[in-house]
């Protein structure tokens, strides 16, 4: 099991001996050092360069309790920068995926770090951890075109957006990619095409938990869905209507479960407070387009049985659970162990051959998030 930052940097130091050459209040000057190359090398993670003139006044002043203010101050907002990002709240403006990271207590982490002559792993441990960030950081230092580093920029400061830890097992859903990928122990087990929704009803970034699988669901149809076509129909054909499934049913509009529900024969049990959820869908046709914003918000999934199965691997068969979809039964199928689901937008993603794609900003989203300003030195580096 995948052990938090914290925990990882406890058993470092565990391991840590010797000491530094210490200033008076703490500080070595080695760890004064080490602090200016990690702030100079920040832009390498398309980081913002961070004015150490306050820290350098303070050492040319001697004076041991300025240092060690100005010392931790710099170090504080530094690592906070790697860990949570540098966006404003109006940039980060949609983005609803909770990062747990932001309740980790630094202030000790970077006390034990400087007792023990241990900041480059204080740093290290702070960048999002996922081999997608590390592909971006990659193609970031290596690009030269202006406007696909600043893409690359922007999806790397989402990535800090995104706790470290995302579990042992989890699935990613890009909206950008229109892709879902099962990772389970820190690989991907599977990836499947999606739909997303259409530019004025756009899938939003969030997270939950899947707890199960509802096979052969019913659809409990939304009131601007009623508004928009299905209410007209019943009214207009009312034997059209009841031959697409639709009843009115307890003051709603529902449809009845099989091949022609608008959920298909599928549906994820993942309680959210968007009503957005992953479902199947019997216009398979649609997963031949490369630009697939065709649903009002909801992510269909290709291949979904198959899905389904992936995720209830060790409580149902294939079999068992094609049996249950031929049975037109509504049957709730909970997983072994519930699962975080993040649906996330990231128009920068590893081609899986050591590079990097840009995707269409189909939302029109990478706007909002502003590139920083200072740009790559190549003499610049970091010692992790």
């Amino acid at each position: 099991m995948k052990r938090s930052i914290l925990a990882v940097f406890v058993v470092f130091l565990w391991s840590t001996a010797g000491a530094a050459q210490t200033l008076d209040a703490g500080w070595s000057s080695s760890d004064i050092a080490t602090l200016k190359r990690w702030t100079e090398a920040a832009p390498l993670d398309a980081l913002p360069l961070v004015s150490i003139q306050s820290l350098d006044q303070a050492v040319a002043n001697g004076n041991p309790e300025e240092i060690d203010h100005e010392a931790n101050t710099l170090a504080l907002r530094l690592g906070r920068m790697h860990l949570l990002g540098n966006a404003s709240q109006s940039e980060r403006a949609g983005w609803r995926i909770v990062d747990t990271d932001e309740a980790m207590a630094l202030e000790p982490m970077l006390a034990k770090a400087v007792e023990n002559d241990a900041l480059d792993t204080f740093f290290a441990l702070l960048r999002p951890a996922h081999i997608e960030y590390s592909a971006l950081k990659t193609a970031y230092a290596k690009e030269t075109d202006e406007d696909r580093r600043g893409v690359i920029a922007r999806n790397m400061e989402r990535w800090r957006w995104m706790p470290r830890s995302l579990g042992d097992d989890y699935v990613l859903v890009n909206a950008a990619a229109f892709e879902a990928h099962l990772w389970r122990e820190g690989s991907k087990a599977g990836t499947w095409r999606v739909i997303v929704g259409k530019t004025r009803t756009p899938t939003p970034v969030f997270s939950t938990t899947i707890e199960g699988v509802i096979l052969n669901p019913w659809w409990e149809i939304p009131t601007s869905i009623v508004r928009e076509s299905v209410g007209s129909l019943v009214r207009r054909n009312p034997a059209r209507a009841r031959a697409r499934g639709y009843v009115w049913d307890n003051g709603r509009y529902r449809q009845r479960p099989g091949p022609n529900n608008a959920l298909g024969q599928m549906k994820l049990v993942m309680p959210n407070g968007f009503s957005v959820y992953m479902h199947d869908t019997p216009s398979k046709q649609l997963f031949e387009e490369e630009v697939r914003t065709f649903s009002h918000g909801c992510i269909r999934t290709g291949d979904a049985i198959d899905y389904a199965t992936t995720l209830l691997e060790g409580v149902k068969t294939r079999e068992e659970v094609d049996a249950i979809v031929a049975s037109v039964k509504t049957t709730r199928v909970s997983l072994a162990k519930p699962i975080p689901i993040y649906i996330t937008y990231f128009t920068a993603v590893s081609d899986g051959a050591g590079g990097v794609s840009v995707l269409p900003d189909v939302y029109n989203r990478d706007r909002r998030i502003k590139v920083a300003a200072a740009a790559i030195e190549s003499e610049c580096s970091a010692s992790a």
